[in-house]
């Protein structure tokens, strides 16, 4: 289904390490003995993706739903394939009177659920009788009898063809895979870019970390400079300043630090790892897409929902749940209608009593017919017809909000990766300058022009340039895929798929375009360029 689908089979199995053994080996100690687990490793991007798909509780299950979507379909089309059947019943009757009889019923035989609404089945009957003496003058006797029958039924009007519930039942059963696997392709990108975002994010709160430590040791410094020249040159007010503004870069370095750890532990759930074990992260993966800069995005906004309505997996599922609705309008509209059924049975018997394989073809009896129904009372069908045109109209107004949704969001995602990309040129010239400053006021006060104060107030605007920039990376990229996500354009299979731009090789000149939210050359245009019509 899936390479009807995508072009491509994307095998995976449901099995798990418990699945080749019996549930009632596993005891709860040993599930507590797993997540008790303190392991100790560093992990890159890589291997972090690697370890979220093989342990991921949330991943697993969606690959058991697809599974158990697969399976819903092999049910419905198993109704439409031959179905054998064989049975046998012994019995004895009699009465004080008459004499005892004891008989074997057994037949076998196939039944088909035919496409046009019809059913076929073949079967072959065997009655063994034997009628034991009651009486003392009564003789008892054996009778064995063979049957060969075939039954042949077929609507020509209601429920014929694919207007039979049956059929719509296997349609519907064979569309919702298609659903599934959509839906699973879709989410398994989902799951990559999230994780690729949660990694950078904490990657990013490492930085922060770092730069408040930073501005602790710095503060720490600070403090013992002033305190040391408050014996003679300096008053003590601006080292009680220096101390107050010590304590609270320490404040905010533990308060990160709590908040990174946290996160970290967040992060260990979504890779399925056990919370007990010491996780680190390589910071390399930072620098290269710091290294590799912020990609540019320059899809044309209504190309990207034209793309978006070809391509994304959601889209997709929500015009074909659509189009299901409309043909269930149809399916209940058949329901109204007349039945006319053609019907055929014949049947040869074996020759009596007893040679049972013996077959005189001159002796088929058969029988066929019509059945009409006239539609008289059909009060539970026109309530099921007017419940799917309530369910028609529902379904209308459910794909006029996606594809609304669908717009907003990439008219967003374009605003937020230009926000992104705009914030992160003033973030950059910003801690240019707030070093400049932090500089500057140091040696001023040590000439003694300049307070601690001013001293204080650069530092903590370098340190806020500093974290600044550091979040700036991580809310580009993942603002740059989720775009990509919603339009459809997104591949997560290539090894460092976050590094690589979809777009270069996908958009034509005709599908580029500028962002809502451009400012040519990164010039400030006048609110009225965004909130006025252009004259």
């Amino acid at each position: 289904m899936e390479n009807r689908v995508f072009g491509h089979t994307n095998q995976f199995s449901i099995n798990t390490r418990y699945s080749d053994r019996e549930p009632k080996t596993i005891a709860p100690a040993e599930i507590l003995e797993d997540r008790s687990a303190s392991n100790c490793f560093t992990i890159n991007l890589d291997q972090a993706l690697d370890l979220a798909v093989e342990n991921s509780r949330e991943y697993q299950t969606q690959k058991e739903q697809l599974y158990l979507s697969a399976l819903t379909l092999t049910g419905a089309r198993y109704q439409f394939s031959p179905q054998f059947f064989a049975d046998s019943t012994p019995q004895i009757t009699g009465s004080p009177e008459g004499p005892e009889i004891g008989s074997i019923r057994s037949q076998i035989g196939v039944s088909q659920l035919l496409k046009t609404g019809g059913s076929l089945t073949l079967a072959l009957a065997n009655d063994l009788v034997r009628y034991f003496g009651g009486k003392p003058d009564t003789v008892a006797r054996n009778s064995a009898v063979n049957t060969l029958s075939v039954d042949l039924t077929q609507p020509l009007l209601r429920g014929f063809g694919i207007n039979s519930p049956a059929v719509e039942n296997l349609t519907q059963a064979e569309r919702n895979v298609v659903y599934a696997v959509r839906s699973y392709s879709l989410y398994q990108q989902e799951f990559a870019v999230t994780t690729v975002s949660t990694y950078f994010a904490l990657l990013t709160q490492k930085d922060i970390v770092r730069n408040n430590y930073r501005n602790y040791t710095n503060r720490v410094e600070t403090t013992r400079y002033l305190q040391a020249r408050a014996i003679d040159r300096e008053r003590l007010s601006n080292a009680d300043d220096a101390r107050t503004a010590e304590l609270t870069a320490k404040t905010d370095y533990i308060d990160s630090l709590a908040s990174y750890l946290s996160a970290l532990d967040s992060f260990k759930l979504r890779l399925g790892v056990p919370l007990a074990s010491q996780l680190y992260l390589d910071d390399k993966d930072l620098k290269e897409l710091i290294g590799a800069g912020l990609t540019p995005v320059d899809i044309d906004r209504k190309a990207a929902f034209q793309i978006c309505v070809q391509k994304q997996m959601d889209v997709l599922n929500a015009i074909d749940e659509f189009e299901d609705s409309k043909r269930k309008v149809r399916v209940a509209a058949d329901q109204l209608r007349a039945d006319l059924n053609v019907f055929a049975n014949s049947s040869l018997d074996s020759e009596l009593p007893e040679d049972y394989t013996n077959f005189d073809p001159d002796k088929v009896v058969y029988t066929a017919g019509v059945r009409l129904n006239l539609p008289v009372d059909r009060l539970p069908e026109r309530n099921a017809y007017r419940a799917t045109l309530v369910s028609f109209e529902s379904q209308l107004r459910s794909l006029s909000l996606t594809l609304d949704n669908f717009r907003d969001r990439i008219d967003r995602g374009l605003r937020t990766v230009e926000q992104a990309r705009l914030n992160h040129l003033s973030a950059a010239e910003s801690l240019k300058v707030a070093q400049r400053r932090v500089e500057n006021n140091v040696m001023l006060m040590e000439a003694g022009r300049a307070t601690v104060r001013d001293v204080r107030e650069a530092q903590d605007g370098l340190i806020q340039a500093q974290n600044n920039l550091a979040t700036i990376y991580a809310q580009y990229l993942t603002a740059r895929l989720n775009l990509l996500l919603n339009v459809g354009l997104i591949d997560t299979r290539p090894g460092k798929f976050w590094l690589l731009d979809p777009l270069r090789e996908q958009l034509t000149p005709a599908q580029r375009g500028p962002s809502p939210l451009q400012m040519p050359d990164d010039r400030v245009l006048p609110p009225e360029t965004f909130l006025e019509p252009n004259s």
